[in-house]
Formats: C-alpha cells, sequence, structure tokens
C-alpha cells in the first residue's frame, strides 16, 4: 500500500524550540519524507518559549473556537499555524491560555515540572483528535513522538474507534530519552477518560501516573514503535516486543526511506 497521508503529532520540533534529539529527529525526518506523500498535518504544543511574532503564527479560525472539557471544567481550544520553511509545510500548534500561553514547556524557568502536566497532555491529545475530525481528513499513518502526545493512541483506539477520520490509520510511536519525574496523582483517569471511556478501556493496565506506565500504554494500542537512541528504556522495548508490535530502529542515515518502509510494512 503507498502511504500517501500522514499526521504527525510531536512534543517538540526543530526549529520553533530550542533544538533537540526530538525536535531534530522530526524535523529531519518530516524533510526526507515529504516528497514521498501527498499531505503531512504536524500538530505541536504552542509552548509559551515559541515566538509567535518571530515565527509569523496566525489562527487558524475554521478550527479553532470549540471547548474541551477537562475534570468538568471547559477550556477554549485555539489552534494556529505557521511554516515549516525546510521542509515546505504546516505546522499547526495548539493553544490555551491556562495550559500554554506564558508557561514554558513541560518545566518551568527554575526546571520544576508544572503540576498540571497532566491536564495540559490531555487537552493537547483532545485538540489534535478534534482538529482532525473538524478537517474530516482521514490519514493513513498516525506518528506520535514524545510522552506529551502518548494518549493519542488510547483515544483513537476507544473514545474514537468508530470516528471515520481515524478507523482505518495505523498508529507508530516514537520512543526517545524523554520522561517525567514526578508522578500524575491517581485523578488522572478520572480526567484523561473522556466520552463514553471507562477503565476497562485501559485493557487492565495500571492507572498511568508514571511516565512508563503511560508509556506501555501507548505502546499497547500502537501498531509499531520505533525506538530513537541507545538509551531508550530495555524494559518499554521488551514490553513492545511481547506485545508482538512492530519494531524498527531509528538510524541516521536513510531516515526517510527506512520510516517509510516502515509505515508501509504496517498494512501489510
Amino acid at each position: 500500500m503507498k502511504v500517501e497521508k500522514i499526521l504527525f503529532v510531536t512534543q517538540e520540533i526543530t526549529p520553533f524550540v530550542p533544538a533537540s534529539p526530538m525536535g531534530t529527529a522530526g524535523q529531519e525526518l518530516l524533510q526526507s519524507i515529504q516528497d514521498k506523500v501527498k499531505e503531512i498535518r504536524t500538530f505541536t504544543p504552542l509552548w509559551g518559549n515559541i515566538n509567535t511574532r518571530r515565527n509569523n503564527l496566525h489562527e487558524v479560525i475554521r478550527l479553532s473556537g470549540m471547548n474541551l472539557i477537562i475534570d468538568d471544567t471547559d477550556h477554549p481550544l485555539i489552534i494556529k499555524v505557521a511554516s515549516l520553511q525546510s521542509a515546505r509545510m504546516q505546522v499547526y500548534f495548539i493553544e490555551n491560555e491556562d495550559y500554554f500561553h506564558n508557561r514554558l514547556m513541560t518545566t518551568d524557568e527554575n526546571g520544576k515540572e508544572y503540576s498540571d502536566n497532566d491536564e495540559r497532555t490531555i487537552f493537547f491529545n483532545l485538540g489534535v483528535i478534534e482538529a482532525i475530525k473538524k478537517q474530516r481528513w482521514c490519514p493513513e499513518i498516525i506518528h506520535c513522538c514524545g510522552w506529551f502526545s502518548a494518549l493519542i493512541p488510547l483515544y483513537i483506539r476507544s473514545a474514537y474507534k468508530d470516528e471515520p477520520s481515524f478507523r482505518d490509520s495505523k498508529i507508530v510511536i516514537s520512543l526517545f530519552d524523554d520522561t517525567y519525574n514526578e508522578p500524575f496523582t491517581e485523578e488522572f483517569a478520572r480526567k484523561m477518560l473522556c466520552k463514553n471511556m471507562g477503565m476497562e478501556d485501559l485493557g487492565g493496565m495500571e492507572i498511568p501516573t508514571t511516565y512508563m506506565e503511560l508509556a506501555k500504554l501507548a505502546i499497547r494500542n500502537c501498531d509499531g514503535v520505533i525506538i530513537n537512541g541507545e538509551n531508550i528504556a530495555p524494559e518499554l522495548v521488551e514490553y513492545a516486543k511481547a506485545q508482538g508490535k512492530a519494531i524498527m530502529n531509528q538510524a541516521t542515515e536513510e531516515v526517510g526511506n527506512k520510516t517509510y518502509e516502515f509505515y508501509s510494512s504496517l498494512f501489510e
């Protein structure tokens, strides 16, 4: 099968935020596969350290305006867009005044993790899904990078499993050497279970309060796993193997060709 439509959801991407292994890998992958596919739509959070004026971000009115309910509170969803010049494509940014405006990434200026990172990641994941629904777009591959996008596989396989946009999608997650140190509270399960979801949608797994539990939940609900780097927790790699997931070790050379072949193999 020729893969033509890819939804790329990443925690961070260069050059909008300071260079990092994840941000650079995402940028290089998009550049290398853009000529192989018909359309790529990329989503990332509008972190507070992204300069909207310098990067010429502007609001996408037709996608903004809806509210997402988290913990019984309405949170307005704003979506902005800018151009990734190196790849000649657009990047969509998920924004909310409470969760992202005037705040940094997952930690503050002192390196302390934000106490509401659990709600922030829920908002980001649901925001991406609702935006794709509103566009009535049907990606064949949904590629998630970083723990901040780790709920998307669960939502696609449960709350949105009958949604036409995602019915035939294959999900890939890239594992990086990223983590969070402060576990989420037990309330995370209540907050994250949207629509008609219940604890049974976790498939008997623990409430994902720690990074390892959240990563395993993502692996369980995906089709393929890409290992980025040599410092990925062996426990996660073994879990992916035990779950029978397709696995690819990301090489620096021929990144586009190998990743595109990996996408295609998931439909065989």
